[in-house]
């Protein structure tokens, strides 16, 4: 990526932050996923091999660096982190099943459904998407009742038709067209871009109120870095390795989807992911040291090798 102002420096200290808040939330989903010796114990074994032990957590630290904002308690974070994860985690396993991508590789392991099968997945899918709200509703993350029903709202509304599953709609229909720019935007806000903005805002709203401007900011801040993942995803799916991605490298190309890299050519999206990492930094002005997190985790987005 190219040199762009307000890099903050990634260090050791980002790093220990960084893992403590994954080995935070894998204890979480440990917990909330249904134990493998209850029954059905094999949709339960699929359900904890589609969600533990991979993934960077982008989701779930996004969370917590938003919820140091607000004065979040961090075991609330946690919750509203592995909620969003969860959701997360169904998603891939439909994303990969044969009627949508078609892949066999997620995380450096068998997809759900070449590990169990074809309709385990599916079940997979179905159930962990209904756990991500029973999570989020049985566990007290904000003193206000209203509050907690609107973050309740807010994670259905981006995980369905007008978020991430219409992304996902959107996406299937193109495959083999050319899309514009501004068309590429439209569909990544959704598919890719409403989770990520949905985990920023729970993590936020775990802590004390903020103000309808400190809320914006870090809204905007959210919907950029989400887009800026989506565009570094596509760069990456052209520049890096299948072991390095632990998934199918060059995917996109091969089944004619269109990407900001096919849009725009390598260089120019790799200097889209920079510009947007500059103005999602912009968007933190006034916050101070309270967003060193979300601004460490903008540059371990767009500067990320895999």
């Amino acid at each position: 990526m190219r040199r762009g102002s307000n890099r903050v420096t990634h260090s050791t200290d980002f790093q220990a932050w960084a893992a403590a808040g994954q080995s935070r939330v894998e204890a979480v989903l440990l917990l909330l996923l249904p134990s493998p010796e209850i029954a059905p114990q094999r949709l339960h074994h699929a359900m904890r091999y589609a969600v533990l032990g991979g993934g960077k957590r982008v989701r779930p630290l996004l969370a917590f660096a938003a919820g140091e904002l607000s004065g979040a308690d961090p075991a609330r974070a946690a919750i509203a982190g592995a909620a969003v994860e969860i959701i997360h985690a169904y998603s891939l396993v439909h994303d990969d099943l044969p009627c949508m991508d078609d892949d066999v590789l997620r995380r450096g392991k068998p997809t759900c459904h070449v590990e169990y099968d074809e309709p385990t997945a599916l079940l997979v899918g179905d159930a962990l998407q209904s756990l991500a709200f029973q999570v989020i509703t049985e566990n007290k993350l904000n003193d206000d009742a209203n509050v907690q029903l609107q973050m309740a709202k807010l994670l259905a509304a981006a995980s369905g038709s007008r978020g991430m599953a219409g992304g996902q709609a959107i996406d299937l229909a193109a495959v083999g067209k050319v899309l514009t720019v501004p068309e590429l935007e439209f569909m990544h806000v959704h598919k890719t871009g409403a989770i990520i903005r949905a985990a920023a805002l729970l993590g936020l709203m775990c802590g004390a109120p903020v103000s309808a401007a400190e809320h914006a900011q870090v809204d905007t801040f959210a919907r950029l870095i989400g887009l800026a993942f989506q565009v570094v995803d596509d760069v990456l799916d052209v520049d890096a390795s299948t072991a390095d991605l632990g998934k199918t490298a060059g995917k996109d190309a091969e089944q004619g989807k269109p990407t900001y890299v096919s849009a725009m050519g390598l260089e120019r999206a790799k200097a889209f992911a920079e510009d947007l990492r500059v103005e999602a930094m912009k968007s933190l002005d006034g916050f101070g040291e309270r967003a060193l997190r979300l601004r460490q985790l903008a540059d371990f987005i767009v500067l990320r090798k895999f």
